[in-house]
Order: C-alpha cells, then sequence, then structure tokens
C-alpha cells in the first residue's frame, strides 16, 4: 500500500547529489521526522546504484525519493528502487505517454509515489491531460544547468492551472534555497526540494559548510 503523502502537509525533500561517504556523514544527524524527504539523487544513483539507495533507506525511516528521470523501462526501473528501499520516483515528464503510463500504474501496484518530473517541459498541463491516471505529486523543475541562466525560473504559473483539473501534489525543485522555499510555499507547492551543496559549488541549497540539521529545521520552521 502506498504510503501516500498529505495534500494539507508541506514537505522538505533534501537531496543528496554526491556519494556515499557524504550520506553516512550527513544523514544520520538529520532529525527524523514525518515532514522531511531524503532524495537519492540522480547523480548519487548513477555513482552508487541501488546500494545507494539501500545505505539511505539504512538511515532514514521515512520517504526515500529515488530520483531515477526515468525515460524508458519504467516497469523495470520502478521495481528496482523499490526492491531498494525506495518509497518514491521519478519519471521525466518529455517521456513517451506510455512509459508515464506504465511508471504511474506500477507505481501504484508496488505502493511507491509517483512523481513526474517537468524539467523541460513547456506545458505541464499537456503532458497530464494525456496520462490515463495521473501521478501523485508534479515537480516544477529548474534544472541544476539553467540555475545561473538569467530568466530562469520555476514555473509557478503551472500550479493553478495542474490544480484546476488534477488533485495532486506540486514539488518545486532547482535552485531552492530559504527565499525560494518560502516563495514556493507562497506560490502553493507542497515540497520543495532543497539540494546540498559544496560551498565551492555554483548551485543553490543547503551549504554543506554549515549544519545541515540545523538548516533543515530552519527550512521547516519557514515553510510551515
Amino acid at each position: 500500500m502506498t504510503r501516500k503523502l498529505d495534500l494539507k502537509t508541506r514537505y522538505l525533500q533534501i537531496a543528496f547529489n554526491y556519494d556515499a561517504r557524504l550520506v553516512k556523514q550527513i544523514l544520520p544527524t538529520i532529525t527524523q521526522s514525518d515532514r522531511i524527504m531524503i532524495e537519492a539523487g540522480t547523480p548519487y544513483i548513477k555513482r552508487e546504484g541501488m546500494n545507494g539507495i539501500r545505505l539511505i533507506r539504512r538511515f532514514w525511516q521515512g520517504h526515500v525519493v529515488a530520483d531515477l528521470k526515468t525515460v524508458d523501462g519504467a516497469v523495470n526501473e520502478v521495481a528496482m528502487v523499490q526492491a531498494a528501499g525506495a518509497s518514491a520516483a521519478t519519471v521525466l515528464g518529455n517521456s513517451p505517454a506510455e512509459t508515464l503510463d506504465l511508471f504511474i500504474e506500477r507505481c501504484a501496484r508496488l505502493g511507491l509515489v509517483s512523481m513526474i518530473d517537468m524539467l523541460g517541459v513547456k506545458d505541464p498541463l499537456k503532458v497530464m491531460m494525456e496520462l490515463k491516471e495521473p501521478p501523485d505529486v508534479v515537480v516544477l523543475h529548474r534544472g541544476r544547468d539553467e540555475e545561473n541562466t538569467r530568466g530562469k525560473l520555476i514555473q509557478y504559473r503551472h500550479v493553478k492551472r495542474v490544480r484546476s483539473k488534477f488533485d495532486v501534489l506540486i514539488s518545486a525543485a532547482g535552485g531552492v534555497g530559504i527565499d525560494e522555499a518560502r516563495s514556493a510555499i507562497f506560490n502553493g507547492a507542497n515540497i520543495v526540494v532543497a539540494n546540498l551543496v559544496y560551498p565551492n559549488d555554483p548551485w543553490v541549497g543547503i551549504s554543506l559548510d554549515g549544519d545541515v540539521a540545523v538548516m533543515a529545521q530552519e527550512f521547516l520552521a519557514t515553510i510551515d
């Protein structure tokens, strides 16, 4: 049975994009919370594989998001991450309609929260309208490579458009610090995704030169 997310709750999703060493160092310091989701980021999964997801599950009791960004082979990929301990997974919104439908169906069958990542999608509502069943979460995503492009913003205008037709949660991702998290919630998002970033990284997120556990609590207080 799917571990459902509450439409009335605001969540913080903390993304690990580096390696297993960092997970072992940081994740045990973060206070367990039903409002915190831990993400096995796409680069992390590529580096660490299914063992990386198992490692996160070892330390985290709540939701574990496998950021697969599936584009094909949805049935097998969902099964792989479910077996490794994930409770949620992502598929790219510009994948074939067949892939999206199979992904959502497989997630429902295996008890995972299904998330469609709309990275690079100009009209998320159009994608949604073509589905057999809606996902649990729609992710409005400004990509990592877009963060430093002037004028590239998370497209919150799609929140009301999607919600006018579908009863889904909205996630905001890409360059999310405290200020962007506040903006995301103001614009109707349910989930804010914050990447863990090193001080010399060109991206915005939760800096690893500070106390991540403290910052996580600050984020939760900001989006409450």
